[in-house]
């Protein structure tokens, strides 16, 4: 089973931090594929970055599928282009932001998302009701960081992360939190420890929901919304 996992970024270390999770939680068998999508922004801090992402990530869904991969994983939690990918691959296609609150919803019966930047938080509330999740969702909250922040080495990134899960816990009355960023991925089992409460990595959880499917024989519908594009 061969998994693509595309950070629609076009920054290279964080794909790898990206791919190391999704690494550590596929099982036996299953091929991670990581790619950056390059020619897209740095990073994806609001609508502009989000819309000039999707070419780059749907030439790398494309190129995938003609490879014969099985499944894709879109790590960014804004889930850009998740309805085009969805047309041009077969396997199913998920984006963390779905990923790691529909596990939330099993997890507890409410949860709040900690990302980087407030600009983020408008997106990730309407991407709540979009998936019907904002009545489990007690809160967005931003931990006031760039997206390259959590890539610096020596950066408070982490320390504020881990704040924000603490105030979450103490005025939202949160169950679980998801992290709203795919660049916190690495930081999942020292928070959980940190902080008591069920951390949710939207890369690992995308990745465990893509197998299972691939591995009962599901695929994408290609009968209505998400055929095939039109030949132009």
């Amino acid at each position: 089973m061969k998994i693509l996992v595309v950070n629609p970024n076009s920054t290279a270390s964080m794909t790898e931090k990206i791919a190391q999770s999704a690494r550590d939680f596929a099982g036996p068998g299953v091929e991670i594929i990581a790619r950056t999508a390059v020619g897209s922004p740095a990073s994806i801090e609001g609508h502009y970055d989000e819309a000039m992402s999707v070419g780059p990530l749907l030439h790398e869904v494309i190129a995938a599928e003609k490879a014969g991969v099985d499944g894709v994983v879109v790590a960014c939690f804004d889930d850009p282009g998740i309805g085009a990918c969805r047309e041009v691959a077969s396997g199913p296609v998920m984006g963390i932001c779905e990923a790691g609150m529909k596990a939330a919803t099993i997890l507890g019966t409410s949860f709040s998302v900690v990302t980087t930047l407030p600009r983020s938080v408008p997106v990730i509330e309407e991407l709540a009701r979009r998936y019907g999740v904002d009545h489990h969702c007690r809160r967005v909250r931003s931990a006031q960081i760039p997206v390259l922040a959590l890539e610096e080495e020596g950066s408070d990134a982490r320390e504020r992360v881990k704040a924000e899960i603490l105030r979450a816990i103490d005025e939202d009355h949160c169950e679980s939190v998801v992290l709203g960023c795919a660049g916190m991925a690495d930081l999942t089992r020292w928070l959980s420890d940190e902080t008591g409460i069920p951390v949710i990595d939207g890369v690992a959880v995308a990745v465990k929901f893509v197998e299972g499917l691939i591995s009962v024989g599901l695929g994408t519908s290609k009968i209505c919304a998400y055929a095939q594009p039109n030949s132009k």
